[in-house]
């Protein structure tokens, strides 16, 4: 069963179980997706699905540090609970260490020689990474490497 059939299955389930949480977390999901298959004029494939999940939870968590910082924080549990539901669409998140282990590779296969090459170690990662560590996490500690 691929992602999308999975969502929809999801969809009926919190119909049933009348789990507003859920059932909204997901109709905003699907919307998101209505909208990539319209900007790339075809259905959006497994991975395509994986990286618009990911730019949800993403945009969640930069309102949850938003509505922290303004004392909100019955928006902020909210946009967590969001991210919770949204997070079992993912495929087992890598560790700090295995992403660590990933970058090694990387840089013994690219040789970097400064900052310069950041996009052509990111080129390399990303696929690598897709949808199981955040690319801005794994960008921080690249940056960290070249930089020492």
């Amino acid at each position: 069963m691929n992602i999308s059939d999975r969502i929809n299955e999801d969809l009926k389930n919190a119909m049933k179980a009348k789990d507003k949480d859920k059932l909204s977390t997901i109709r905003m999901l699907k919307s998101a997706i209505t909208l990539a298959k319209i900007d790339l004029k075809h259905d959006p494939s497994d991975n395509d699905v994986l990286d618009i999940i990911g730019k949800q939870i993403k945009m969640r968590k930069d309102s949850i540090a938003e509505f922290s910082k303004a004392n909100r924080d019955d928006l902020a549990s909210q946009y967590q609970k969001e991210i919770d539901i949204l997070t079992t669409y993912l495929p087992e998140q890598l560790s700090v260490d295995e992403v660590n282990k990933i970058i090694d590779e990387i840089f013994d296969e690219v040789k970097p020689e400064g900052i310069k090459q950041m996009g052509l170690i990111m080129k390399e990662l990303t696929p690598r990474i897709a949808g199981r560590f955040d690319k801005g996490e794994a960008s921080k500690i690249i940056k960290e490497r070249l930089s020492n």
